[in-house]
């Protein structure tokens, strides 16, 4: 994230949050930065409290993008995540595979093909945002 930051001539900041206490600070520290925004990267920590970071987002008027829709769906501007569709099915045939007799170390390594783009309108209407171009391509717009 830092090289693609770089090469748009954008500042990235990385604000640790190890407990939910520190989720106000991080927010706190956002505002005082004047951060344009925030990316919540992908941890089991955040993952597991992704409604309630939706709802920090919103509070806060920070534009915030994660990988899970409830995290939309709690007041966050938007989640780009991968087809979970698509991932279950594809555990699904590397089941079947090991199960016929293929080595797990001799299957490929699949990557996602599809992605899903969630945006909540609400979230961007407060924000003074109206992503046309986005809410034409998003998979679900949440109101």
């Amino acid at each position: 994230m830092q090289m693609g930051a770089r090469s748009l001539g954008l500042q990235l900041n990385i604000l640790p949050a190890s407990s939910e206490r520190d989720f106000d600070v991080v927010f706190t520290n956002l505002l005082q930065m004047r951060a344009d925004g925030l990316v919540i990267g992908g941890d089991s920590f955040f993952n597991s409290r992704s409604e309630q970071l939706g709802e920090l987002a919103a509070r806060h008027k920070v534009p915030t993008i994660f990988h899970f829709r409830e995290f939309t769906a709690g007041g966050g501007l938007a989640s780009y995540v991968a087809s979970l569709t698509d991932s279950y099915r594809d555990v699904g045939i590397y089941a079947a595979r090991i199960l016929n007799g293929e080595r797990p170390g001799d299957l490929p390594i699949v990557e996602p093909s599809r992605f899903e783009l969630f945006i909540n309108l609400k979230t961007a209407r407060a924000l003074g945002l109206t992503p046309q171009s986005l809410l034409a391509r998003a998979n679900e717009v949440i109101e």
